[in-house]
């Protein structure tokens, strides 16, 4: 009873997680987020933490189901290690300073980080206005929400055409 509460306790903090981190599931930084002991990923985007430490979770469910307890006990406390990692870093991301680099490089790095956190904003208020568009009962609440859900649409539209433009002039800065 004890490892099937502990593994839906698991699986609920991962899936908290994924919808936490989505606004900023893609984007990466410059250098590793993470120590190596903790994640095996040469990635530095949040996906790519979040997809090893559901890995993890699938290892340890087939690690219960097999009674290895040696294993479960590894597995367990290292997921949960990692999923602190990753709430910790989304948490911070906002306050997240980029490896040194050139100046030039310094500025675009902080502009695609702006970008970065206004997306992650407009997504958030779009969301509620989902939220409040679902639970609206009249006509009129509706269709208000329905046009702020459509504004909040082309202004993400052209966040991620200016983060797009961002990545061309990074990518062309580190050549």
């Amino acid at each position: 009873m004890k490892t099937a509460l502990l593994l839906q306790t698991l699986e609920q903090q991962l899936a908290r997680l994924q919808a936490r981190i989505a606004p900023l599931s893609a984007h990466a930084t410059l250098s590793a987020r993470f120590d190596r002991q903790l994640f095996q990923t040469r990635s530095t985007q949040m996906q790519a933490y979040l997809d090893e430490a559901n890995a993890h979770f699938q290892e340890l469910k087939h690690a219960v189901e097999q009674q290895q307890l040696p294993q479960v006990a590894w597995l367990a406390e290292r997921l949960a290690a990692q999923i602190e990692a990753i709430n910790r870093e989304s948490e911070a991301w906002s306050l997240r300073v980029w490896d040194s680099a050139s100046p030039g490089l310094r500025r675009w790095q902080r502009k695609r980080l702006e970008t970065q956190e206004f997306e992650r904003r407009l997504l958030e208020m779009k969301q509620q206005r989902q939220q409040q568009y679902q639970q609206a009962t009249t006509l009129d609440d509706q269709q208000r929400l329905a046009r702020e859900i459509t504004a909040f649409d082309g202004r993400l539209a052209r966040c991620r055409q200016a983060l797009e433009e961002i990545e061309r002039v990074l990518a062309r800065i580190t050549r």
